[in-house]
């Protein structure tokens, strides 16, 4: 299927969730606008990554993916930061309604995007599929590629057969295996920001500091991300050592301001040190995903992109939902500056899985990157 087909319907199925949240501010109008929600993620998931990276292999530019893909996290981040910031003056000029249409009006916007991308070749065809089963599924090198489309007959047989290839790829082939779970971990305990703003409200700022302090995570973030280009090529053993540290920041951050509770007169500056050292953490793994996201590309080697990197998104949920379950579990006993801070330890497990799990860059990324900045060929863009 097109995947910019796809895309554009990820994001019109987005469009209508905020519609019916807006539309219908009830329970079941929430569960329905969820629903369309969860749709649209599961139609993006590795779609736009495969996309992405498929364009830039038909342009002979698969080196810039990570500064692409960082410039692209950036953005979606500043996004974030700029509804987190607008979120209280939309609310004081007309309440909930207005808010919701705001967002149906920006999902409009991301489905024009969408509309505007390039339509990348395809690498598989119909031949690849068939001879799938005869391969050597331990060596992704001999897994056929090609940017032949094939032919719509058969359609339902070639989705099983792109499904069965992709989970095989994923789950037999030693490095894209471990490169899966690494950027699924790196990106799935990212779910901890859900709690952030519980973290401010226990230390005791007001909503509107609280807001801020929660755009200062999401600033590291942004800039983690926008950085991802200048450290694509970093020694596994570098990276690890950067995320170990960000892992102590995060810990030692959320424990900071949850100490701003015992000394009331130093509420503010405990929690802006607090949160500022959560987002220098929350930058670093961030950086460190969108650099194992380039990694695990360049190692797929199947006709399956896209279903390879959507087994990484469906493990990325599994880690999602294990974060959640922990909160639930534990917050019976222990407090949020407590809770948040124990997230940061699967941070310090990621980092010391990175040096063996993360997959060594192509020889082309190792060229650009040793060249410096590496840069995309303008001659080569439409």
């Amino acid at each position: 299927m097109s995947r910019r087909g796809l895309l554009v319907l990820s994001a019109l199925l987005l469009t209508a969730g905020f519609g019916v949240w807006t539309l219908f501010p009830s329970y079941p109008g929430f569960a329905l606008g969820f629903v369309l929600w969860g749709a649209s993620g599961a139609l993006r998931s590795g779609t736009f990554e495969a996309l992405l990276y498929d364009d830039l292999a038909a342009r002979e530019a698969t080196s810039a993916y990570s500064r692409v893909m960082g410039y692209t996290r950036a953005a979606a981040e500043s996004a974030a930061l700029v509804g987190i910031l607008a979120a209280a003056p939309l609310y004081a000029l007309g309440g909930y309604p207005l808010i919701g249409w705001s967002s149906v009006a920006i999902a409009a916007v991301h489905t024009l995007t969408a509309l505007s991308l390039p339509s990348a070749p395809k690498v598989v065809s119909a031949g690849d599929i068939e001879d799938l089963e005869d391969l050597d599924d331990t060596d992704p090198a001999r897994l056929p590629t090609t940017t032949s489309v094939p032919s719509p007959s058969g359609g339902r047989s070639r989705y099983r057969e792109m499904l069965r290839s992709g989970l095989r790829e994923a789950l037999r082939v030693r490095v894209i295996r471990r490169g899966v779970i690494l950027v699924a971990l790196l990106n799935g305990i990212t779910a901890f920001d859900e709690y952030f703003a519980l973290l401010a409200d226990h230390a005791g700022v007001s909503p509107s500091i609280s807001a801020l302090l929660v755009g200062v995570t999401v600033a590291g973030a942004l800039a983690g991300a926008a950085l991802a280009g200048r450290t694509e090529a970093v020694a596994p053993r570098t990276l690890a050592i950067a995320l170990g540290v960000g892992g102590l920041l995060f810990i030692g951050g959320a424990l900071l301001a949850g100490l701003s509770t015992a000394f009331p007169h130093a509420v503010y500056p405990l929690t802006a040190v607090g949160f500022s050292a959560i987002g220098v953490a929350y930058g670093i793994d961030y950086n460190a995903d969108v650099v194992a996201s380039a990694r695990l590309q360049d190692a797929i080697a199947g006709p399956a992109r896209a279903t390879v990197t959507s087994v990484s998104g469906v493990v990325t949920e599994m880690v999602a939902l294990a974060v959640f379950a922990f909160v639930a579990l534990v917050t019976a006993w222990l407090s949020i500056p407590v809770v948040v801070a124990l997230l940061g330890v699967p941070i310090l497990v990621t980092a010391a899985l990175l040096p063996v799990w993360l997959p060594r860059p192509s020889p082309e990324r190792e060229s650009h990157t040793t060249e410096g900045r590496p840069r995309l060929d303008q001659s080569t863009l439409p």
